[in-house]
């Protein structure tokens, strides 16, 4: 995860994950435009082990990460990855997937669950959090938040991801997660603070 080599910037092709659109409106009585993408919505899961009180996490290399770390004078054709190293675009997020299946939330979350972090769980012990929306400025999105409880011995495999995904599983105790959000920059997007939020104060005593 952390060796990436030939990176190399171009102007947006054909894209199966995103759609750019210029949105023409009035408000008030004056004409406005907004350019803004159109996304998949999203499921995220926070993993609670109780038995050991630890959260899981997964940690993966994200681009637009590693873009926004780079100075606009350096954002040109090929990156110097000596200069600009991978680890300026790992993040730590939740266990988390596109709602790109026409199934029940739910269940795509079950799926991203045993596909990322390996934990088999059953339906019944996933709650809803709540639903969101993310990039307000530019994407609109719908993110739906699960809870989730697992034991050691619902895990079936060492996750990972499927596919192309290069993902590492990352369990931290409460002390740890509380000194993870209590720095002044963390690598972690929004909804990853939402939910660590929520479980601090529904979730321990």
């Amino acid at each position: 995860m952390n060796k990436i080599s030939d990176v190399v910037l171009k102007p947006l092709e054909k894209s199966i994950y995103l759609k750019p659109h210029t949105m023409h409106f009035t408000q008030n009585g004056l004409k406005r435009t907004w350019d803004l993408l159109e996304v998949h919505d999203s499921v995220a899961i926070l993993l609670h082990n109780p038995r050991k009180e630890t959260l899981i996490f997964v940690k993966q290399f994200r681009p637009p990460v590693y873009f926004g770390s780079i100075p606009e004078e350096d954002r040109k054709g090929s990156i110097d990855v000596n200069k600009y190293p991978a680890e300026l675009g790992i993040t730590l997020e939740m266990c988390a997937g596109l709602v790109d299946k026409d199934k029940p939330l739910v269940e795509i979350a079950k799926e991203e669950i045993l596909e990322e972090c390996g934990y088999d769980v059953p339906l019944t012990s996933l709650i809803k959090v709540g639903s969101y929306r993310s990039g307000v400025g530019t994407l609109g999105s719908l993110q739906t938040t699960y809870y989730c409880e697992v034991t050691d011995d619902m895990r079936v495999s060492q996750g990972g991801g499927v596919g192309d995904e290069i993902i590492d599983v990352v369990e931290m105790t409460v002390p740890e997660v509380k000194k993870y959000v209590a720095q002044d920059k963390i690598p972690s997007p929004p909804s990853f603070l939402f939910a660590v939020y929520w479980f601090l104060l529904n979730k321990v005593k």
